[in-house]
C-alpha cells in the first residue's frame, strides 16, 4: 500500500497556496507611489491624538521642558512661526469659524474679482481642498521665526505641500508678512489663496452644493461630515445592488445544477465571491464621492478586501485539499486524510497571518517593529511549539519523501516491522513480536531506514566452503555445475549470476555465489533459497568433496572418506569438458546460458507443489 502523498501532489498543493499567496500579496499590499502620497490610519489617528492648535502653558504644563526652538512674536493667532500658523488655520477651520481662519490668509494683492470681504468664504473652501487634496505633517513644518534656511526658497517663504490641479502642480506657501504694528508674523501667501477657487473647482463639493445646504457639508455626526454619511449609504446601497444582480444568475444556475461540485461553486457564489465584487465595485464607487484624505487612509488599509481574499482563500483550501485526499484515498492510501486535513487548517492559518500582517502594514504599522515587540513572547511559543512542530515537519517529509508506506515491512534502528499508520505526531510499528511502537516522527525521518517491501528482487549469497584436500577438477566441476544451476533455475535471474572460487581461507576453499531471486515476498525467496542450497550440497556430494567445518582445531576424522569412485568422475567429467572445449571457465557464453534457461524443474521432484503443477 501507498501513502499516496506523491512529490508531485505535493509540489501542485504547494504552488497553489504559492499562487494564492502571491494574489494576496499583490492585492494588499499598497503600492510604492501610493504609499507617499496619502497618509495611513495611523497617522491619522496619531496627528488627530494631538491639539492641532498648541495649548497655552497651563498649571499641568509647567513641568515640561522648554521648547528647543524659538515660538516667535507675541500674537493673539499665534502665528508667530510657521506651524502654529497652520495649526490655528485648521483649528479655527474645523471649529467653523471662518472668520478666525481668514486671519491666517494674506488677503492682500488679490486678482481682480477676488477681495478680503470673501476672506471666510476663502477659508472654508481652502479648508475643504486641504483635507481633499493635501496631508500636512506638522513635523515637516518649522518652528523657527525666520522658517527654514535650507529649502533654497527666500527666507520669507516656506512651502507647506503640493497640490496637483490637473497635471500642474501647485505649490502651497506660507510668508512672513508685516502685522499693522510691523511685526513679522506668518500667513498663507496671496498666490496661494489666489488659487483656492481654481483649486476648489477640481476638489470641492461641485454639482451637490446646489442641492444640498451648507450645514449638509459642515456638520459632523460621530465624527464625520453628513454628506459623508449619505454619499456611503448611496454607495453601499449600489454596490450592494449591483453585486446581487451580477451574481444571481450564476447562483441560479448552480443551484439547479444539484451537483457537489456545483453546490461547493455555490457556496463561493453567495459567500466570498458576491462579497469580493461587491468591496470591489464599493472601492471604486467610493472614489466618485472625492472623500477627504483621511477617508482615503481607511480605504487604503483594504480591510474589507482583505477578509474578502481571505475568505476566498479559505474557500480554495477547502474545495482543493479534501478533493486531493479523496484522490489519493481511491489510490489506496488511508493516511491521505490525516496528512491532508490538517495541512489545510495549517495553511489557512499562514494566510490569516500574512493577510493579518499586510492589513498591518496598510494601516502604516511596521511589521518588522511588531514582530520585534513580541520576540520575547515569540520565543517563548516557539519553545513550547519545537517538538509539536518538529514532528509536523517531519510527517510532511514521510509523507514526500516516501521512505516507508503504511504496510511496509522494514528495519528502522535495531528493530524489525510493519508500519500501521503514519501520524501527524508519531509513526505506529506493528513488530515480529506483535507488538506495538509508536515512534516520533522527529526520531523516525532522522533513522536508518531499510524497506524490504520495496524490494524488486532479493540477493542471495552463500558462500560454500569446502574443505582442503578437493582437487583443482573438483572445484572446477563444482563451479561449472553450480552455474549451470544458477541459470538453468527459473527464479533465479540470470543477470547476474555468477559463483567465484573467492579465495582461500585459514580452514577451507571459499566459494561466492552472486545472484538475484525474482521474487519480492521474503517466504517464496526463502522457499527458493532452501532449494538452491540443497541442490548445491547435492552437486557438492556429486564431486566427491565435502564442506569444511569452519574452525582452525587440529581433529581427525575416523569413518567415511572421500569416495574415489566420485572424484575419478569428477576428474573425467572435467578432463571430457576440457577436451571437449566446454570448460565454460571463468564465464559461460551468451547461448549456452540461454540453451540452459529455465530448464531446471521448480519446484523438485518429489515435492507436492510440483505433482500439483503438473
Amino acid at each position: 500500500m501507498s501513502i499516496g502523498i506523491r512529490k508531485k501532489h505535493l509540489m501542485e498543493i504547494m504552488c497553489g497556496v504559492l499562487a494564492v499567496g502571491v494574489v494576496l500579496l499583490w492585492l494588499l499590499y499598497p503600492a510604492e507611489g501610493e504609499a507617499l502620497a496619502q497618509p495611513t490610519v495611523k497617522e491619522v489617528v496619531e496627528q488627530d491624538k494631538q491639539p492641532i492648535a498648541e495649548e497655552k502653558t497651563t498649571e499641568s504644563k509647567k513641568e515640561e521642558p522648554k521648547r528647543e526652538a524659538p515660538r516667535g512674536p507675541e500674537d493673539s493667532f499665534d502665528r508667530g512661526i510657521p506651524r502654529n500658523s497652520v495649526k490655528g488655520f485648521l483649528t479655527a477651520a474645523t471649529e467653523r469659524d471662518y472668520e478666525r481662519a481668514a486671519e491666517y490668509l494674506d488677503l492682500r494683492y488679490l486678482p481682480r474679482g477676488m477681495n478680503e470681504s470673501q476672506g471666510s468664504q476663502l477659508a472654508r473652501k481652502f479648508k475643504i481642498v486641504l483635507d481633499r487634496a493635501l496631508w500636512i505633517d506638522f513635523g515637516d513644518l518649522s518652528t523657527d521665526p525666520n522658517g527654514h534656511s535650507d529649502d533654497g526658497l527666500p527666507s520669507y517663504r516656506d512651502v507647506v505641500g503640493h497640490i496637483d490641479s490637473r497635471g500642474t502642480q501647485i505649490d502651497i506657501v506660507l510668508q512672513r508678512v508685516q502685522r499693522d504694528d510691523g511685526v513679522p508674523i506668518w500667513k498663507f501667501s496671496s498666490a496661494t489663496v489666489a488659487q483656492i477657487p481654481r483649486l476648489y473647482q477640481q476638489y470641492g463639493y461641485g454639482y451637490l452644493e446646489e442641492f444640498f445646504p451648507e450645514a449638509f457639508f459642515d456638520v459632523r455626526v460621530l465624527g464625520m461630515e453628513v454628506w459623508m454619511w449619505v454619499g456611503l449609504l448611496v454607495v453601499a446601497c449600489v454596490a450592494v445592488l449591483v453585486a446581487f444582480i451580477v451574481t444571481a444568475p450564476l447562483a441560479v444556475f448552480l443551484r439547479h445544477r444539484r451537483t457537489p461540485l456545483s453546490d461547493q461553486f455555490l457556496r463561493l457564489v453567495r459567500g466570498p465571491g458576491r462579497f469580493l465584487f461587491f468591496v470591489i465595485l464599493a472601492g471604486v464607487l467610493v472614489q466618485y464621492i472625492n472623500p477627504p484624505l483621511w477617508f482615503h487612509a481607511v480605504l487604503r488599509a483594504k480591510t474589507l478586501l482583505t477578509i474578502a481574499l481571505v475568505w476566498v482563500a479559505m474557500w480554495i483550501v477547502d474545495f482543493v485539499l479534501p478533493r486531493y485526499a479523496e484522490r489519493l484515498e481511491r489510490k489506496g492510501s488511508s493516511s491521505a486524510g490525516v496528512f491532508v486535513l490538517p495541512l489545510g487548517t495549517a495553511v489557512k492559518v499562514v494566510f490569516v497571518v500574512i493577510a493579518t500582517l499586510l492589513w498591518l502594514e496598510n494601516l502604516g504599522f511596521s511589521v518588522t517593529t511588531i514582530l520585534a515587540g513580541l520576540g520575547i513572547g515569540g520565543l517563548a511559543v516557539a519553545l513550547a511549539l519545537q517538538r509539536p512542530i518538529e514532528n509536523l515537519i517531519s510527517a510532511i517529509t514521510l509523507f514526500s519523501s516516501q521512505p516507508v508506506a503504511v504496510g511496509d515491512f522494514c528495519r528502522f534502528g535495531d528493530k524489525i516491522g510493519t508500519v500501521e499508520e503514519i501520524g501527524l505526531r508519531g509513526t505506529k510499528i506493528r513488530t515480529l513480536d506483535h507488538t506495538v511502537i509508536t515512534v516520533p516522527n522527529v526520531e523516525f525521518a532522522h533513522m536508518q531506514l531499510e524497506n524490504f517491501s520495496k524490494r524488486e528482487k532479493i540477493w542471495y549469497h552463500p558462500q560454500i566452503r569446502l574443505r582442503y584436500g578437493t582437487t583443482p577438477d573438483q572445484v572446477r566441476y563444482i563451479l561449472v555445475e553450480i552455474r549451470k544451476l544458477l541459470y538453468a533455475h527459473p527464479k533465479v535471474l540470470s543477470d547476474p549470476a555468477r559463483i567465484r572460487f573467492e579465495g582461500l581461507g585459514p580452514s577451507s576453499l571459499n566459494l561466492e555465489i552472486f545472484a538475484y531471486v525474482g521474487v519480492t515476498d521474503y517466504g517464496e525467496f526463502l522457499e527458493v533459497a532452501e532449494d538452491l542450497n540443497l541442490r548445491i550440497m547435492d552437486l557438492v556430494e556429486k564431486a566427491g568433496a565435502g564442506f569444511a567445518l569452519p574452525s582452525q582445531t587440529l581433529y581427525v576424522e575416523r569413518g567415511k572418506g572421500s569416495d574415489e569412485q566420485l572424484v575419478h568422475g569428477a576428474e573425467a567429467q572435467v578432463r571430457e569438458w576440457r577436451e571437449q572445449q566446454a570448460l565454460y571457465l571463468p564465464n559461460f557464453p551468451p547461448e549456452k546460458i540461454a540453451e540452459l534457461q529455465g530448464t531446471l524443474e521448480y519446484p523438485p521432484p518429489g515435492s507436492p507443489l510440483s505433482t500439483a503443477r503438473s
